[in-house]
């Protein structure tokens, strides 16, 4: 039945026309993101002022998380219609622009994360382990000094962000190798990312190096990356993170994919540059549930989204951005249960109880003549 319901919500928003990819705005957006990147970078190489080399420097942080996250959109295929397009684009704002493998993300993405948002044991990005135990049944199993650090990781975990986008392309150059040793697994793909990659440092590194000191130019990548770390997590984490957010164990449990989704996930509520920054990445509901359409449409489908739901019994959380990352980090300080299937995470509305009325309070009935 949810299937069919899903399907009927589909084919509403396609008589819309919300299936259809605005790829110029998409690209007008990457472009405006770029040029971003470009003028922070400009600010930071040409100023003197120490106050003006950090503003270049957080500008140039910006319009290269914009970049990112328009690239989301692009490996789901929301950016054109063309698929070539969408590839190139892939490419060029992940392994190009921030040294991460386009294949690694498709497949941890795509293949794994979306089917299985906060499945723990299948959704590799359902935790912060093993540097940090976010939930009940990682304190458990945790001993040692381990067990003693939870106790004040909260304090500690600001600290550690900066690691985000370094993780994510170490683990990405893990996988493009592994693949490409893998003759039954590699595939052209494989080899444009390799290249894509390898042109990252061309660009970022062996040019630049003719004009700057190597020492300069490998402080600052390493720089750029560690920074990134911050607003990519203050995108990515709260859509999965917040207790709003559930999790549940794997196992063999009814598939019920739209619970799933929901129920797994939330939105957050941003302003007008935030939602340009974010390119439809604070509306994760609806993202999971139409993950191929242009985020363009997001805040419209959001409003038959959230009313579908709310028919159907199905949890929609939205928390303001500000309050979906303090509940990210609160999931430290106070970890989520794990629940064992997918039926004990159904939302459930509140039951309204009805109060015996006090007896002063009711008018005494004439007696009957």
């Amino acid at each position: 039945m949810e299937h069919d319901d899903l399907a009927s919500l589909r084919a509403e928003f396609k008589v819309r026309g919300w299936d259809r990819k605005p790829t110029t705005r998409m690209v007008g957006e990457l472009g405006f993101h770029l040029v971003v990147a470009a003028a922070g970078l400009l600010l930071f190489l040409g100023a003197e002022h120490i106050a003006l080399r950090v503003l270049g420097f957080l500008v140039l942080t910006a319009g290269t998380t914009g970049v990112s996250t328009n690239t989301h959109t692009s490996s789901h295929g929301g950016t054109s219609d063309k698929r070539w397009v969408n590839d190139v684009l892939t490419y060029f704002g992940y392994p190009f622009f921030v040294q991460m493998s386009a294949t690694y993300w498709r497949h941890a993405h795509l293949v794994v994360h979306h089917p299985a948002p906060n499945v723990m044991g299948v959704d590799d990005d359902a935790d912060f382990a093993p540097f940090f135990a976010s939930t009940d049944r990682e304190i458990a199993a945790s001993h040692g000094w381990f067990r003693q650090f939870i106790r004040v990781q909260w304090i500690f975990f600001p600290l550690i962000v900066w690691v985000n986008v370094f993780l994510r392309q170490r683990a990405g150059w893990a996988y493009l190798i592994g693949v490409l040793r893998d003759p039954t697994r590699r595939r052209a793909a494989h080899y444009w990312d390799l290249a894509a990659l390898c042109m990252h440092w061309v660009a970022f590194g062996i040019i630049p190096a003719f004009f700057f000191p190597l020492s300069h130019v490998i402080e600052f990548n390493l720089l750029r990356i560690a920074v990134l770390g911050y607003p990519i997590f203050c995108v990515l984490a709260p859509g999965h993170y917040p207790a709003a957010a559930r999790v549940v164990a794997k196992g063999d449990w009814p598939k019920d994919n739209v619970l799933l989704q929901t129920a797994n996930t939330a939105n957050f509520r941003t302003g007008p540059y935030g939602r340009l920054l974010c390119s439809g990445l604070e509306y994760q509901i609806e993202h999971h549930l139409f993950p191929g359409f242009s985020p363009a449409y997001y805040p419209e489908m959001s409003v038959e989204v959230r009313a579908f739901c709310k028919r159907r019994g199905y949890a929609y959380h939205s928390l303001g951005w500000g309050e979906a990352i303090w509940k990210t980090c609160a999931t430290l300080y106070q970890p989520k249960i794990i629940a064992n299937d997918l039926e004990a995470v159904r939302w459930k509305p509140p039951i309204a109880v009805a109060l015996p009325v006090p007896a002063a309070s009711v008018a005494p009935v004439p007696a009957a003549d």
